[in-house]
């Protein structure tokens, strides 16, 4: 392999709080001093609960983009991991697994900073990670190509194959779950990844990187490029030689990125926004649906795809069930402090720019009826005596007599607010339900088994919970319908949408059957239909 042209080296954050060049670029290329970064730009990643600074991060520039794919595609024509034994990859994976294992609450403080949601909500969720490199490795254990059935004397196996190099862009909302919902099939397909996290919260994923390289990885197959995604995003998707793009973000984000990418007939998987319904049938369990729907709603600070932001209740249930739900929005309000306490309910939203784009929709002359929240938080905590102000803070908001043409119904506000209508009967929850350009998640609340299947059938949603929200496991595809996206994360279909089929046919007959047999030019009639028909 030729040697590539050195990239900016890197410097893992070390310590919480503390000021860096972040991690850049091919980070196994850091062995000695740090190179030179006159001329590219620096991003300070900053706690959206303090406002502190954490860290600084060198960004990547058109040059770096470039020389990380030469670098990249020139170790996957190598073959060193794209050819290495499918029992070796599924060993790295689970090394990285027990890795992961062992740092999680690390990582769920460094997510934590990055993003201001609270401590809670992390180490719960990081401690599932391990899950999805575990999962791929063990479908590489198992995983079995095939004989298709030829007509004749042929021997057609059919392999799985990378696709080569592929790209990730990844958001700011789950910095290290989506990336490494990504990686994992991604790296077990046996391609060379590159990722370029959000610029907002890109620290976790460049540490991730690093660990994989002392769990096996072999240097260059996973490559970390920060920057922002209208420059280096763009740059990554731009090159002919990615061979997919997957993208989770907004969903004009991914319809511009979509057509890049289409430009180069590569793959495009893309998890989009979302705006789910949750429809509550008068036949629930009151206080279940109300604790449920909380979590629904208000759970990353309302800052998910599938988060619950049209809450249909009928009108059967619909004051009693208000009267249980509100109990819990103040509950959840009156518990907020210091993300980094164990005992608080929710964190910020990851900016002052998006504070101020939420506040400024929900305060929109006639948008509704605010039961709760609707304006920024200051003051102390009653939880903990924490200054709201020095942080990005909303409190839990909810809205009713909203129109369904109105933004707040229609559009993805990515914060926790949720706006409330009242049904009839059920086809009526069905319309409301649908009544959206997105299509991602759906949650239902109704002890009726049959209603369940059969209202489940009726909303387009890729992803629909029965009495139960934002369940997520490796082997569950994850993906949208309508606006929401195209293709799928988790699952086989994520494993074989980063690979492609290659079909090898042999010969098996006798050499006398073979020559007669390639012979199309013989003179005797019929002689094409006999050998080719």
């Amino acid at each position: 392999m030729r040697n590539p042209p050195r990239l900016p080296g890197a410097r893992v954050v070390q310590r919480l709080h503390r000021s860096c060049y972040g991690p850049f670029a091919l980070h196994t290329l850091r062995e000695g001093p740090i190179p030179d970064t006159t001329g590219r730009e620096e991003y300070v990643v900053r706690n959206p609960a303090t406002g502190e600074d954490i860290c600084t991060v060198v960004m990547a520039n058109q040059n770096d983009v470039q020389t990380a794919i030469y670098h990249a595609r020139e170790v996957l024509k190598t073959g060193v991991w794209s050819k290495a034994p499918a029992i070796q990859r599924a060993a790295v994976l689970s090394n990285l697994a027990r890795s992961l294992q062992d740092r999680i609450k690390h990582f769920a403080q460094l997510e934590s900073l990055q993003t201001g949601r609270v401590i809670r909500e992390m180490t719960a969720q990081l401690g599932r990670l391990p899950e999805w490199l575990d999962y791929y490795a063990a479908l590489l254990r198992t995983h079995q190509d095939f004989i298709a059935p030829t007509q004749g004397k042929l021997l057609n196996y059919v392999q799985r194959v990378p696709l080569g190099l592929v790209a990730q862009i990844t958001p700011f909302n789950h910095p290290l779950l989506i990336a490494i919902k990504k990686i994992a099939p991604a790296l077990a397909a046996g391609n060379s990844v590159i990722v370029k996290p959000s610029e907002l919260a890109p620290i976790s994923v460049l540490e991730f990187a690093e660990m994989s390289v002392a769990a096996g990885l072999p240097p260059g197959v996973l490559t970390v490029l920060p920057g922002y995604g209208r420059t280096v995003g763009v740059e990554i998707a731009s090159n002919p030689l990615i061979r997919k793009v997957d993208v989770t973000a907004g969903t004009e984000t991914g319809r511009a990125l979509g057509s890049i990418v289409g430009k180069n007939l590569a793959a495009y998987t893309a998890e989009l926004g979302g705006k789910a319904p949750i429809v509550v049938f008068n036949d629930a369990d009151i206080q279940s649906a109300a604790n449920g729907a909380a979590f629904a709603c208000f759970v990353a600070s309302g800052q998910t795809c599938v988060s619950g932001t049209r809450l249909i209740v009928q009108d059967g249930i619909y004051d009693k069930f208000m009267d249980r739900f509100m109990q819990k929005v103040e509950s959840v309000t009156a518990r907020m402090g210091d993300p980094m306490n164990p005992a608080s309910t929710m964190g910020t939203v990851i900016s002052h720019r998006q504070l101020e784009r939420i506040e400024k929709l929900v305060q929109r002359p006639g948008v509704g009826t605010i039961l709760a929240g609707g304006r920024r938080m200051t003051g102390k905590s009653s939880l903990d005596d924490y200054d709201f102000s020095r942080g990005s803070f909303f409190p839990p908001t909810v809205i009713t007599d909203v129109s369904t043409e109105d933004d707040l119904w229609r559009e993805e506000v990515f914060g926790p607010v949720v706006v409330v209508k009242r049904f009839s009967d059920e086809r009526a929850g069905i319309e409301l339900a649908n009544a959206c350009k997105y299509g991602l998640g759906a949650g239902i609340w109704t002890s009726d088994l049959s209603r369940a299947h059969r209202v489940s059938a009726e909303i387009e949603a890729g992803l629909v919970w029965v009495n139960t929200h934002h369940r997520n496991d490796p082997s569950s595809p994850w993906g949208g319908m309508k606006e929401s996206g195209i293709g799928r994360e988790n699952g086989i279909e994520a494993l074989e949408a980063y690979s492609q089929t290659k079909s090898t046919i042999v010969n098996i007959a006798s050499a006398e059957e073979t020559r007669e047999m390639q012979d199309w030019y013989a003179e005797a009639e019929g002689a094409q239909e006999k050998r080719y028909g």
